[in-house]
């Protein structure tokens, strides 16, 4: 995410700088103007893609929790069958 809000600021920065030189009537200020708008823009996606990863991460995390407990639930189930048939033998 850090990589993507130093993108965004540069590609602002030279967007920025761009503007200026264009204003002050100097050549060459389109290059600084087309670099800025692609970090811009690759700066945007990385911070896209980061939220996505954490949400995608929270997701498997919590899914990953409900299967550990129903593993859990059915071991416990299996051991109290086992107790269960256990007793009856006892029994007879």
């Amino acid at each position: 995410m850090r990589r993507g809000l130093v993108m965004v600021a540069v590609g602002v920065g030279l967007n920025l700088v761009g503007y200026s030189i264009k204003r002050n009537e100097l050549e060459n200020y389109g290059w600084a103007m087309i670099v800025g708008t692609i970090l811009f823009g690759v700066g945007f996606l990385f911070i896209f893609y980061s939220f996505v990863r954490k949400v995608e991460y929270k997701g498997i995390v919590e899914e990953r929790a409900v299967v550990a407990e129903k593993k859990e639930q059915r071991e416990t189930d299996m051991q109290n069958n086992d107790d269960d048939s256990e007793s009856l033998r006892a029994q007879s």
